[in-house]
């Protein structure tokens, strides 16, 4: 596994930016709606956003003086692939202990 995932998992591992990235699911927020929501005071929401962002979780859209932030698809894509690689994995595993299993004598 490279770094960037490395950096992608630690972003993700703390609760307040996990739940960040559950309300950004809904769509785009600014960081007053989303410190707002959250119960949270806006310049935590900006650390999070901003440790999100450099994650390259989340991107940043400029409207006259508001941010809103948005998912990226790529980083949840490459975690995707990433983990395919252990679902089959485990999925041989799994097949063989049941073939193993149905196998044992009564």
């Amino acid at each position: 596994m490279d770094e960037g995932h490395t950096e992608l998992f630690s972003a993700l591992a703390e609760p307040s930016r996990m739940r960040i990235v559950a309300l950004l699911r809904e769509g785009p927020l600014s960081v007053g709606e989303i410190a707002d929501r959250l119960e949270l005071r806006q310049p935590q929401a900006s650390k999070h956003l901003k440790v999100l962002q450099q994650a390259g979780v989340v991107e940043v859209q400029a409207e006259a003086n508001r941010r809103h932030y948005r998912l990226r698809p790529e980083p949840f894509r490459e975690m995707e692939d990433w983990l395919a690689g252990y679902r089959e994995l485990w999925s041989d595993r799994f097949d063989r202990l049941d073939e193993y299993l149905r196998n044992m004598p009564d």
